[in-house]
């Protein structure tokens, strides 16, 4: 229960915070609006509705993806040019946990850009997204959003060590879009490609949302993407404990 009461705080803590930062505000409101935007105006040449529901979808998660990727590549640099990297690490509970909080806060924020994503659409663009399974695919979300998170927590505890952290979550959003099949479907990939994207939580989400959105089975999907996001989050505890017995080894944690 003390574990579940400090990520629960601490994911409250840095999403009061991030809702009045600037950066991340326009962030989460203009990115999704742009994407959405986008691939709506690419898709709808198509006379298909399940692929502009699909598109729809897609670009859903694309939002949720952005809201984490570059922040949470950048995130304990700036705990460290704020001074307050050392209180972090010095805390009494693991430092995973102090860290898991704030990647949760901004897949959080990444909601509000699934669920903008498909009011803009439906408002603007005419597209109705009628949803087989609706509490499923909420669920789905959910998960998708938590696996986003994962992915996010170890990206910054693997880039707390580059003075360039951020560089490495941008360069990471046009291949996390293409091998989760977001907007492309994996089948026209290269098929190299497919493996690689099985080890991705959110290629397992993406899939679980579509199928409770057009119908299908989504239970595989959230249970798979619910699989290997354990797998990151193990990756990330045992990454995080590395660099700060590195840090403190070194003493170079307080280094920019």
């Amino acid at each position: 229960m003390s574990v579940l009461r400090l990520l629960g705080l601490g994911w409250w803590l840095q999403l009061k915070m991030r809702s009045r930062s600037a950066f991340d505000g326009a962030l989460a409101i203009v990115y999704p609006l742009f994407f959405a935007t986008s691939v709506f105006l690419i898709y709808r040449q198509s006379a298909s509705s399940t692929a502009l529901v699909a598109a729809a979808v897609g670009a859903s998660v694309m939002g949720v993806w952005s809201a984490v990727a570059t922040t949470a590549s950048t995130s304990l640099q700036n705990e460290r040019r704020q001074g307050t990297l050392e209180l972090l690490v010095g805390a009494p509970r693991p430092f995973a946990l102090i860290v898991v909080p704030i990647t949760l806060s901004m897949a959080t924020i990444g909601l509000y850009s699934l669920v903008a994503t498909l009011v803009w659409g439906r408002l603007v663009f005419g597209i109705e997204v009628s949803f087989v399974h609706p509490l499923t695919f909420a669920l789905a979300c959910v998960v998708t959003a938590l696996g986003v998170a994962v992915m996010g927590f170890v990206l910054a505890v693997s880039a707390v060590r580059y003075r360039s952290a951020w560089a490495l979550g941008s360069a990471l959003e046009l291949p996390i879009w293409l091998t989760c099949g977001f907007l492309v479907p994996l089948s026209i990939l290269p098929d190299w490609v497919r493996p690689v994207s099985w080890l991705v939580p959110v290629t397992w989400g993406v899939s679980a949302i579509k199928a409770a959105a057009l119908g299908g089975q989504p239970w595989p999907g959230i249970a798979m993407c619910l699989g290997v996001a354990a797998g990151y989050a193990l990756l990330g505890t045992l990454l995080a404990r590395r660099m700060v017995d590195s840090a403190r080894t070194h003493a170079t944690l307080a280094l920019t």
